[in-house]
């Protein structure tokens, strides 16, 4: 199976760049999440996906090759603060996850959550612990679990410590903007992790499998719908004003 990336820019295109025109890589686990991250290219950032970690991490240690100036979880996240509607916009300050607890850029953290607060997503962005795990998280009862254990982590993901990690070995400033799509507490159906390849796309067929085998789900997959929406656009927003201001950027 290929490896994602949004970008098909050459390693000699990188050659000979100083580190202040090197781009951020933006680290998803989704194709929809890297359209977004990556927008409509050329203005120094580069976003890699996929599903599986073997494959992210195979795309991120291409881009990281290539050269980079930071590295940026960004996407969508599971809900774990009790009090965090779909489209809360989380700018962490650390990660804890299978590698441990790993503090985010303090400096870039800071910068981009003040770009967000000085706009019209204030009302909706929060700062806290991003959770991360190596395995999906559906159900609000585990969600609830894993709040408690993290001491209080606000979201969690399942591609946050894989980018902190290949920062860390790179010496690379390391930062975190999620946005929440399914709330604390709310379970997933099945069908909703039906169609996810492994490469961070989307399949309809077994999403459709799912469903005729037990059609009881579909209201919960509509609520799930609902919720990606208002995640997707908070995170565009987010975006947005980040690039904007300069945030998405490390100083």
């Amino acid at each position: 199976m290929a490896v994602a990336s949004t970008t098909a820019t050459s390693a000699a295109a990188r050659a000979g760049r100083t580190k202040s025109t090197l781009p951020v890589i933006a680290v998803t686990g989704m194709a929809f999440e890297a359209s977004i991250a990556a927008g409509k290219g050329g203005d120094g950032i580069e976003a890699v996906y996929a599903a599986r970690a073997d494959l992210l991490e195979r795309a991120l240690a291409a881009a990281l090759d290539r050269g980079a100036s930071g590295v940026i979880s960004f996407g969508t996240a599971g809900g774990l603060g009790p009090d965090l509607e779909p489209g809360t916009l989380i700018i962490a300050d650390a990660v804890d996850g299978p590698f441990g607890r790993v503090a985010c850029d303090a400096a870039w953290s800071e910068r981009m959550a003040a770009a967000l607060l000085d706009s019209p997503l204030a009302m909706r962005t929060r700062r806290g612990a991003e959770a991360a795990v190596a395995a999906p998280l559906t159900g609000a009862a585990d969600k609830a679990a894993l709040h408690r254990s993290s001491g209080g982590a606000l979201a969690v993901d399942m591609e946050s410590h894989l980018a902190a990690a290949a920062a860390a070995a790179r010496g690379l400033p390391f930062a975190v903007c999620r946005a929440v799509v399914d709330p604390a507490w709310r379970s997933l159906p099945k069908a909703a992790m039906a169609g996810l390849r492994d490469d961070g796309s989307t399949a309809v067929l077994p999403i459709l499998r799912e469903l005729a085998r037990d059609p009881l789900q579909l209201g919960g997959l509509l609520r799930v719908a609902a919720d990606a929406g208002a995640a997707r656009k908070a995170l565009t927003a987010a975006r947005r004003v980040l690039t904007a201001s300069g945030a998405f950027f490390p100083g």
